[in-house]
């Protein structure tokens, strides 16, 4: 894959519009969740970070392979419940799928040493394009983004999200 790899509004956009055609229920986390939850588009990006049940893989990879994501991208670290797929030239989804336990909450990773988090942490509502999206709360979006040395667009992204709506900075920014 050569080039620049950026995600612009209009490819999420279309994205999450064929994700909704195969009725796959998606969530977006990452940046864009960032941007949807600000209501504009302050950075590139990379990548779509999507929150999915692992119950939809099927239909999730119908879609999205319907726009020209249908290829692999291996990176180290790579699990079953989060990988990256891409179009060959610039798109990349780095999926996160989630199991629903009984108790309404939400596993995501291994059975051993994975994450429960409340299922509410996947109901934000943003923007992206003019398009109102489903997203990570802002409280969630900022925990997702720290627990590990920070990137530059997390030192972007957080201090953004807590001045917006008012959390406190967390120590490593």
């Amino acid at each position: 894959m050569a080039g620049r790899h950026v995600a612009a509004a209009g490819d999420v956009t279309a994205i999450l519009d064929a994700l909704e055609t195969h009725r796959v229920e998606v969530c977006l986390g990452g940046g864009w969740a960032v941007d949807a939850l600000l209501g504009e588009q302050t950075r590139e990006h990379s990548d779509l970070d999507l929150w999915a049940p692992a119950a939809h893989l099927e239909w999730l990879f119908r879609a999205l392979a319907g726009r020209g994501v249908d290829r692999i991208f291996p990176r180290p670290g790579d699990r079953p419940w989060n990988f990256v797929l891409h179009d060959g030239a610039r798109l990349r989804v780095d999926l996160h799928l989630y199991e629903r336990l009984p108790d309404g909450r939400l596993h995501f990773g291994s059975p051993a040493d994975g994450v429960t988090f409340p299922a509410a942490a996947l109901n934000g509502q943003g923007v992206i394009d003019g398009q109102p999206v489903r997203c990570e709360v802002p409280e969630w979006a900022v925990r997702w983004h720290t627990g590990y040395p920070p990137r530059a667009a997390d030192r972007h992204d957080v201090p953004l999200l807590c001045a917006r709506f008012g959390i406190a900075l967390p120590d490593s920014f």
